[in-house]
């Protein structure tokens, strides 16, 4: 039977596939095409943005509904980018990533729950600097397209807020005014380009 469902997207969307299609699918992250983005308040009065310059991982679905989707990625904190130099050495120390001792950020999902067309909800263990904590990310998927080798690409944005005093990272200066140099909590926006990896051998 013609498999039905030929998307990440719309099988989130949706919820089904032709059970007589199903298998599992691995998705692997296009590491030149994604990008790992924070965002977090400076002085009380504006927002520092940065990236991380290396990403790797990768997202599976078994074929049936939206709850076999899982994903896991890791990501490399040494190569943090907020365009200032010393702010990048700073955020490397002990003070922040402490990168030295804590080299990756990794998160790996537990569970999955649809929210609308090629949106749902990713639950999953996220490790920083040693520490894991559950967070819930806000996933918006694309439909899938041929890439110019004939490869199979979909693509996703996940969004959370995080509280980084969860994650041992308490460096922090209170301001004369009252307020503090750096806010405690930080909005992350993760761009996936994901390549449909090719069936293994026998499939």
């Amino acid at each position: 039977m013609k498999r039905l469902i030929t998307t990440l997207t719309a099988a989130v969307a949706l919820g089904w596939v032709n059970p007589a299609a199903a298998q599992t699918d691995t998705w692997n992250i296009d590491a030149a095409h994604s990008a790992a983005s924070f965002a977090v308040r400076h002085l009380m009065v504006t927002t520092v943005r940065g990236e991380f310059g290396k990403m790797s991982g990768k997202v599976t679905f078994d074929g049936k509904n939206f709850a076999g989707i899982t994903a896991e990625a890791t990501i490399d904190a040494t190569t943090i980018n907020t365009r200032e130099p010393k702010r990048d050495e700073h955020l490397k120390s002990p003070d922040f990533f402490d990168v030295a001792n804590h080299p990756t950020i990794t998160f790996k999902s537990k569970r999955a729950e649809a929210t609308g067309p090629g949106k749902f909800k990713l639950v999953g263990d996220l490790t920083m600097r040693g520490l894991t904590k559950e967070v819930t990310l806000e996933v918006e998927a694309t439909e899938a397209v041929k890439g110019s080798r004939g490869e199979t690409r979909v693509g996703a944005q996940a969004t959370t807020r995080i509280n980084r005093q969860d994650f041992g990272v308490k460096w922090n200066r209170t301001l004369d005014t009252g307020g503090v140099v750096v806010s405690d909590q930080v909005d992350v926006t993760i761009d996936l380009a994901l390549v449909k990896a090719p069936p293994a051998a026998g499939q």
